[in-house]
């Protein structure tokens, strides 16, 4: 739906299941958008939080208490929404302390290293399991374990290093906390990792959160695609690659 510096909503739907994480975007933009594939926020069985970042939780409040739709985040990242989110009915408050359920999908929490408390999620519907890894300063075993026979893995490519480095819209203090372990990926940091989960039998990898200043569509694709060439990995053969963008672009069907 949208992944990006301006906002991010991923929208995901099983045979019974039909989620939303992350609500970064409008309300009304989230309707907009879902009515492109014939649903409506109505029809959504729940809502699955990061982090607390504004560009994860935008329209959320107006969005669960609109439509009494139920919010799972982890207990120390409902500390930080708490004071965020003002409409928000007791009963739609859902913490989870590791693996949940909700309908025929179950989801898997991983704490993931950002400047909040911040969870990536792999889902798993029967054999068909994707997973999304984004706002991380660093990758290690313990996530790549956690994600580990994803099919798909949205996973962040935020920044290119130069391009970063030289942004002149941005301040030194910011910089270095993009670049630092609980800032964001970079391109080369995500073909790194990219490169470990075709290993470990990733077959499409979405390129995701990418910065508006500071990365290109374009670039972070054809980056990691000849990264991993390098390696003897090659892009439609042994893996497919695509980019989210902040507009809904294709929807991604597991098999």
């Amino acid at each position: 739906m949208s992944s990006g510096s301006d906002g991010n909503a991923t929208y995901i739907e099983t045979e019974s299941a039909r989620i939303l994480v992350d609500v970064g975007i409008s309300s009304t933009e989230i309707a907009k958008r879902l009515a492109l594939i014939g649903v409506t926020p109505a029809d959504l069985d729940a809502i699955v939080i990061t982090h607390e970042h504004s560009d994860h939780i935008k329209g959320l409040d107006v969005l669960s208490s609109r439509y009494d739709l139920p919010i799972f985040a982890d207990g120390e990242v409902w500390v930080g929404l708490k004071d965020k989110l003002k409409r928000i009915k007791e009963k739609n408050i859902k913490t989870f302390t590791g693996d949940f359920e909700i309908k025929d999908l179950l989801i898997s929490p991983v704490e993931i290293p950002h400047d909040v408390k911040c969870f990536g999620f792999s889902f798993l519907n029967g054999q068909s399991k994707a997973s999304i890894l984004t706002d991380l300063g660093y990758t290690n075993e313990k996530i790549l374990n956690a994600v580990k026979g994803s099919s798909l893995v949205y996973l962040e490519s935020n920044h290119d290093i130069a391009m970063l480095k030289g942004c002149s819209k941005y301040p030194l203090s910011l910089k270095m906390r993009i670049l630092g372990p609980h800032g964001h990926l970079s391109n080369d940091a995500a073909a790194d990792f990219a490169k470990q989960l075709v290993e470990n039998g990733t077959r499409q990898i979405v390129l995701s959160h990418l910065s508006k200043n500071t990365n290109t569509p374009e670039l972070a694709y054809t980056y990691t695609c000849q990264k991993l060439a390098e390696s003897g990995i090659i892009e439609g053969t042994h893996v497919r690659i695509d980019v989210a963008l902040t507009t809904p672009v294709r929807i991604f069907k597991l098999r």
